[in-house]
């Protein structure tokens, strides 16, 4: 025999014997193309008359697909279901009318073996709508047998390490797959329609920058120079709105070399987008609409149930971090402080502090982070981030001490990030240098080199610009109620076994 045994196993065995059999009848097992001419759910959603004479079928149909369930009906007959990506249909398939030759290989074939099919419509009499075969063709034999219909394939991490035979298996798990394509679809026309322009920039940076986390490093042989995976597209997508496009946006993949878990995966898909003269509260509009239209589209409400809460995708709250850290907490920072007092408060309140954050700003996230995060539940644009933690935005006007940023929270997750683009070279030159200095002082996530090229962009002239980054993965989740990340990527990251 010419294939690789991988197991004992019998079924395995005695389906690689069906093989040779097959090939004994002139009949490749593993076959070419076939004219699939209709999806599954064409089939069903066709308005053809029903009748159960092969002669008198007044449309015919050409499918194919996995065989999912198959039984034989006596000798000279077989009923079963095929399944495509659009769903699921019966089909029956009889000797007098395929032919003896063509017939013979039914005891050769089963569960999870793709078949080509071409026949009319019918009714059973129990009234399930069942696809006759005028034709059918053999096309790929399966070897390893499909985890028990009863059961399903339940083990969480054989699902993740095995998607494939997970999509064949759960049908909620193609659907959630099948609706994350659609809404990234829905995604990239609205913003078109818009007159954003999608784009494309460099995977690999010379330079970490964009946000603040921790990147994979890797080395260019001929160039013999380090690069990083990028953490976030955003300073090459500035660097466009300098070149004169007013609206940009890409959908990329960005990695970060950080933890895993529920939340996080270090390879995901986030948006960003940059509008020349708009600001932050102009990206609040647009989260928003993107969001409630985005339910809308693929849910047809706003109104949906995530972990068990009642949530309304639209009418967004609006408030300054200072404001709920007073509401929850009962502490008010927005009278001016010295670092020691702030410490104070921190310690009082229980709040814990990394040594590199020895400074009033970071000490107001530490709060937000620590003790008010957790209690958002409806979506809430959380405005005012401290400068200290949001290198690349715009000083607010009448408090040099916050910026002009958002970050929007969904149930204690942070969905999206945005703010007025600082486009002061000078104020950026110095952000950049207080980054350097974190790194040295042990924050990994600060950079440890800024990017002059970007300040060098920045004197040729940034008009004002809103910028905005929503990320996708936890955007499918709330949109599909999944409670892992690992959910709604195809393919997660997992240790080795």
């Amino acid at each position: 025999m010419n294939q690789i045994v991988e197991s004992n196993d019998h079924i395995v065995q005695d389906k690689w014997n069906k093989v040779e059999e097959i090939k004994a009848m002139g009949i490749e097992p593993f076959g070419r193309k076939y004219n699939k001419l209709n999806m599954v759910e064409d089939i069903i959603n066709s308005e053809t008359e029903f009748d159960k004479d092969p002669e008198n079928y007044n449309e015919v149909f050409q499918t194919a697909g996995r065989i999912m369930a198959f039984r034989p009906a006596g000798k000279k007959a077989v009923f079963g279901h095929i399944e495509d990506q659009t769903g699921r249909i019966q089909f029956y398939i009889r000797k007098d009318v395929v032919g003896d030759e063509a017939f013979e290989i039914m005891s050769k074939i089963g569960t999870g073996d793709f078949i080509g099919i071409k026949g009319g419509v019918f009714k059973t009499g129990k009234g399930e709508f069942t696809l006759r075969a005028i034709e059918f063709e053999f096309l790929s034999k399966n070897i390893k047998p499909l985890p028990d219909k009863f059961h399903g394939l339940t083990d969480i991490e054989t699902r993740y390490r095995q998607r494939y035979v997970d999509l064949i298996m759960n049908k909620d798990v193609k659907q959630t797959f099948i609706t994350r394509t659609k809404i990234v679809s829905f995604i990239r026309t609205f913003l078109t329609k818009k007159d954003f322009l999608e784009v494309e920039t460099p995977i690999m940076h010379p330079i970490v920058g964009g946000a603040s986390a921790k990147p994979f490093v890797t080395h260019h042989n001929a160039l013999d120079m380090e690069l990083y995976l990028r953490i976030a597209p955003e300073l090459y997508l500035k660097r466009l709105i300098v070149g004169g496009f007013d609206k940009v946006f890409e959908i990329n993949r960005s990695f970060r070399n950080e933890g895993i878990s529920t939340r996080h995966n270090p390879e995901f898909t986030m948006m960003e987008l940059y509008q020349a003269y708009a600001d932050f509260e102009d990206m609040m509009d647009i989260t928003e609409e993107i969001i409630t239209n985005a339910a809308k589209e693929v849910l047809g409400t706003t109104d949906i149930v995530y972990n068990g809460k009642e949530i309304k995708l639209e009418g967004f709250a609006r408030i300054h971090m200072v404001d709920m850290i007073k509401d929850v907490t009962g502490v008010d920072f927005w009278p001016e402080m010295s670092v020691e007092k702030a410490k104070e408060l921190a310690e009082t309140n229980n709040v814990h502090l990394a040594p590199h954050m020895d400074t009033v700003g970071h000490i107001i996230n530490e709060f937000f982070e620590q003790k008010c995060e957790d209690t958002i539940v409806q979506p809430t644009f959380v405005m005012g981030h401290p400068v200290e933690i949001s290198p690349l935005a715009k000083r607010t006007k009448n408090d040099g001490r916050f910026t002009d940023r958002f970050e929007l929270f969904i149930d204690a997750r942070e969905y999206g990030n945005a703010f007025s683009e600082l486009n002061d070279p000078a104020d950026q030159k110095s952000r950049f240098m207080d980054q350097v200095a974190e790194a040295t002082k042990g924050n990994d996530e600060a950079n440890a080199v800024f990017d002059e090229d970007y300040i060098n962009a920045l004197e040729y002239g940034l008009p004002p610009t809103g910028g905005l980054g929503i990320g996708i993965d936890r955007l499918v989740m709330l949109l599909t109620g999944a409670e892992s990340i690992r959910d709604v990527l195809l393919f997660p990251h997992m240790k080795k076994k």
